[in-house]
């Protein structure tokens, strides 16, 4: 399988990711279980949470994700197959980027997880309210106690992520080795502009999130009757019914009929070939799903697959 580095973190990985959003979310913790153990299965091992995952569903309060893995790894005795990702800052009971809060939520993040270590600790998002150096020292002092293995940001524009990686060159301080920026067939502009050339140039390794636009790039949703198919779905998935969307659908179609392989299979096949990117995070509720998700490593498209790919989605 094709392993690569993220950043320079020595953290080595397999070119797909498991979102932890749906845990304690669309599906229970048996449920979950199911697709860890599977995600595992197949040769694959980057996990990506949060702490705040999943404080949006009714009767949640944010932290279920976390304890839910944290439960299956301590199950599962596979601490020593995956790499485990999660962040800080977005989750209003520890929001924000200060040093006191990263300390604080670090810890109540590793007794979820039950785990002495985080393999890859994220800025959720920018928090302009506190110097950088201050943000990157209060991680630095994480990475020296051995809690986190390496730090990465998520949300972060162009402008601020490049003046984060100076700080760190200026401070002798840890940099963010990963990014998760949205990037999709369907959403490629807000990363290919700025931040695309900014990673590569800086070799930081790309985590993108949406990479299947909620769903969208299944190919499961088409039309406004099947955004009834899925409740929680709908809005997100909506957006993408117009031309451009359909465009893209009817190319990955096209392509996923030459290989004999799903439309999810092809889309994830496209980011994984995209220069600078590590591993695309992709979500599943089901053994099946992640099964398939998983045949996108082995899938390789030709230069025309890719072409017909781009074309459609510019």
């Amino acid at each position: 399988m094709n392993i690569r580095e993220l950043g320079r973190s020595g953290l080595r990985v397999p070119p797909l990711a498991l979102g932890g959003n749906m845990f304690g979310w669309s599906i229970d913790e048996a449920a979950s279980f199911a697709v860890l153990d599977a995600f595992v299965d197949a040769g694959l091992s980057l996990i990506d949470t949060a702490d705040a995952y999943s404080a949006w569903a009714p009767g949640n309060r944010g932290g279920e994700s976390e304890t839910i893995i944290g439960r299956w790894l301590n199950r599962s005795g596979r601490r020593d197959r995956v790499v485990l990702a999660t962040k800080v800052g977005k989750w209003l009971p520890r929001k924000g980027l200060s040093p006191d809060n990263i300390a604080a939520a670090v810890e109540e993040s590793l007794q979820r997880l039950q785990t002495d270590h985080i393999d890859l600790y994220q800025a959720h998002a920018d928090d302009p309210s506190v110097p950088l150096a201050d943000t990157l020292g209060a991680f630095a002092c994480l990475i020296e106690q051995g809690k986190v293995r390496a730090i990465g940001a998520s949300n972060y524009d162009a402008a601020r992520f490049a003046q984060a990686l100076a700080v760190s060159a200026e401070h002798g301080l840890p940099r963010y080795e990963t990014l998760q920026p949205e990037y999709s067939l369907v959403a490629r502009k807000g990363y290919e502009s700025e931040l695309e050339p900014l990673v590569r140039k800086e070799h930081v390794g790309v985590i993108g999130y949406y990479s299947l636009a909620s769903g969208f790039l299944t190919g499961k949703y088409r039309s406004e009757a099947d955004l009834g198919k899925s409740a929680v779905r709908a809005a997100a998935v909506g957006k993408y019914l117009n031309g451009h969307g359909l465009r893209v659908l009817a190319a990955l179609d096209d392509v996923a009929d030459r290989h004999a392989a799903a439309p999810a299979q092809v889309a994830l096949a496209w980011l994984i070939a995209r220069p600078g990117v590590s591993a695309p995070i992709a979500s599943a509720t089901t053994v099946a799903q992640v099964q398939e998700l998983a045949g996108a490593v082995r899938l390789k498209l030709s230069d025309d697959d890719v072409g017909q790919l781009d074309l459609a989605s510019a």
